[in-house]
């Protein structure tokens, strides 16, 4: 509020001292934003049969967390790791004839690359938006067994895939999902530990 000797003088008054800077965003934020981003891009060019769009989507992604995290070479081995569990996962779920996926990679026995691509998306959040789960391995467990069976019916919806036996898969996707996520969790903390 300006007094009346600062208007006369031409200058304004301090600002109040309860007037605090703007907080900064918190990194979970544009991470958790850039994940949802990637998944809907993956997707959705999945279902129209142009994956080389979300894929591209989801490497601008990695390589802007790639610029911003330290240490590099720690988040680098997860990103790797990641993608080989997703590479096993999703073959052996095309393997068994439980789902099939639409836009099929270039080898047949090995599941697309836009779906190794979404293990590469989801592996970003480990050490940054899912942080606070890697101590808390049981709630990630859950998380993991509701969460990765609900995206592949949310992807199923769109068109990206479709269940030839859905109960085994969502069983088994559940399962997956249970032991995936809380491992790799324990994997980012020990890779970030060593980094």
């Amino acid at each position: 509020m300006l007094n009346s000797a600062s208007v006369q003088a031409g200058t304004t008054a301090p600002r109040p001292l309860h007037v605090r800077p703007r907080a900064a965003v918190p990194a979970w934020l544009p991470n958790l934003a850039l994940f949802y981003a990637g998944w809907w891009a993956l997707v959705l060019s999945a279902a129209l049969e142009r994956p080389a769009l979300g894929m591209t989507v989801v490497l601008a992604t990695l390589a802007w967390h790639l610029a911003r995290v330290r240490p590099q070479a720690s988040e680098v081995g997860l990103v790797a790791m990641a993608s080989l569990v997703g590479l096993v996962v999703e073959s052996l779920f095309q393997a068994s004839g439980w789902v099939v996926y639409a836009a099929p990679g270039p080898v047949s026995i090995l599941a697309p690359l836009w779906l190794v691509a979404l293990w590469v998306n989801f592996a970003l959040t480990l050490n940054v938006a899912l942080r606070p789960l890697q101590r808390r391995l049981g709630l990630a467990a859950v998380l993991g067994a509701l969460g990765g069976p609900l995206a592949y019916l949310g992807g199923a919806s769109l068109g990206a895939l479709h269940f030839a036996a859905p109960i085994p898969a969502l069983a088994a996707l559940a399962l997956v999902w249970a032991l995936a996520t809380p491992t790799l969790l324990v994997l980012a903390r020990r890779l970030d530990a060593r980094g």
